[in-house]
């Protein structure tokens, strides 16, 4: 049988790539290495009976921002915990971001007037600066609000973190642009932090209820819907392994791209695939607790994700350590807790936990020791809740999902170089003869938000 197209991988990517062309030209088919769909956005009984985690992707402002995902109508149902982040500090003294601007503002002190005036005007127009922000970098699009937002943007975490006077505004800068990650003084973490806080006060930073799988099998049923096949538990490894097809989409690393489709690569663009630079990795540990994490402010309990590292200045030499091939002591830990605002994850009175920091990359280190003991320092008590636990290594993240080599889950690294020259500047979908990239290694790169599988099939068709 001949398709008109053929997709191998299905992550969020490669299943919005099937979509897109499914609904606009008709048959399609998608292989999947793993025994279900979902690449980063997979949930799994990881601990023990009945813990619901996601082994990657758990959080998704992106998603529900997306222009992809608002326009293809998916049933995914979103759980908005109470508050989209915090970021303790000790004690009883958090930074927490709250859906309303004002709110979030009021807990800043000093830094509250310039924390509304940075924020207020990319809030008042978040659907045009996440179209901009996600979509390629040529042609540039709604210039109008990417023209203002570059100019209060275009700095590192620490370059924005410097209108702010204060430890609390100071964090919550630390903490979103580090998900970056790169040093905080490194470009564009400013932007990034920028982009997080405008998604968690216009859209919130929510889980899909059930877990990530969620996200996933919404795709996949809608691709079902539109006549698209998908088989999993079929590893590609050639594109000789394809049935014949008009076209063929790799929702895979720009390494493995290279290696499946050999010589069908032009040797031009097969140099510039290989240039593609990796970013650090992660240690990844998912918890099965008794309870629920016993934070010490107050405000902490209501959020659900946690940025846990301290002061900008302990969250930023932590991401320098890493950057220079060390793990840090205390490393800076992305901690969520879907269990607090999800009934589905746990058994009654039991909670899950999901948490990861930064390693270098290819690192075979189990750090959840001290990814632990700083939940610790700031949850007295933490460890003994501790029911069960599972540890991915930056080298076991690779092992669950090739897209991420050596454990680096943004498929490449995300400086401004890796994300304008992102494989390249000109055509960076098409890397042959009716053959596409559309992972996240193409624009406009990491997170769920399926735009690069999309922009890939609107490229080709």
């Amino acid at each position: 049988m001949s398709y008109d197209a053929v997709v191998v991988g299905a992550g969020p990517n490669g299943l919005a790539a099937a979509l897109t062309v499914a609904r606009a030209s008709g048959s399609v088919v998608v292989y999947e290495r793993a025994g279900r769909v979902g690449g980063g956005t997979r949930s799994e009984e990881l601990t023990l009976p009945g813990f619901v985690h996601d082994p990657c992707s758990a959080v998704h402002p992106m998603a529900i921002a997306s222009p992809f995902f608002r326009a293809a109508g998916l049933d995914i149902e979103w759980v908005q915990p109470d508050v989209p982040l915090a970021h303790p500090l000790g004690g009883d003294d958090a930074a927490v971001l709250e859906r309303c601007i004002g709110d979030t503002a009021a807990n800043l002190g000093r830094d509250g007037a310039p924390y509304r005036r940075l924020l207020r005007p990319f809030v008042r127009e978040w659907e045009r600066l996440i179209e901009g922000v996600l979509a390629p970098a040529l042609p540039p699009q709604n210039l109008r609000t990417l023209i203002p937002f570059g100019l209060k943007g275009a700095r590192s975490g620490r370059g924005l973190a410097r209108r702010f006077g204060e430890p609390r505004a100071r964090a919550l800068i630390a903490g979103m642009a580090a998900h970056s990650m790169l040093p905080l003084e490194r470009l564009p973490g400013g932007a990034l932090a920028l982009v997080m806080a405008t998604l968690g006060h216009a859209v919130g930073w929510p889980f899909p209820r059930g877990g990530a799988q969620a996200v996933a099998d919404a795709l996949a049923g809608a691709v079902a819907a539109a006549g698209g096949e998908i088989e999993t538990n079929v590893e590609i490894k050639s594109l000789d392994d394809l049935p014949p097809a008009r076209r063929v989409f790799l929702d895979t690393s720009a390494k493995a791209a290279l290696e499946i489709a050999g010589d069908r690569v032009p040797k031009w663009r097969a140099r510039r695939l290989r240039r593609v630079r990796y970013g650090p990795g992660v240690c990844k540990v998912d918890w099965a607790l008794w309870g629920p994490v016993p934070w010490t402010a107050e405000n902490v309990r209501r959020a659900g994700t946690v940025h846990v590292g301290g002061t900008f200045e302990e969250v930023a030499h932590a991401e320098r350590e890493v950057a220079a091939g060390r793990h840090p002591d205390a490393p800076f830990v992305l901690v969520a807790q879907p269990s607090s605002f999800d009934d589905t994850r746990a058994p009654a009175g039991k909670h899950t936990l999901w948490g990861y920091c930064h390693v270098p990359s290819g690192s075979d280190r189990d750090v959840s020791d001290r990814i632990e003991a700083q939940i610790e320092r700031f949850a007295p008590g933490f460890r003994d809740l501790i029911l069960a636990k599972n540890v991915m290594t930056a080298v076991d993240v690779e092992a669950h999902n090739p897209n991420y080599v050596g454990g680096d889950i943004n498929c490449g690294v995300q400086d401004l170089r890796g994300h304008f020259l992102r494989p390249g500047l000109l055509d960076p979908y098409k890397i042959g003869d009716d053959l596409y990239l559309c992972s996240s290694a193409t624009p406009p790169g990491g997170g769920v938000h399926g735009m690069c599988g999309h922009l890939a099939a609107r490229r080709a068709l």
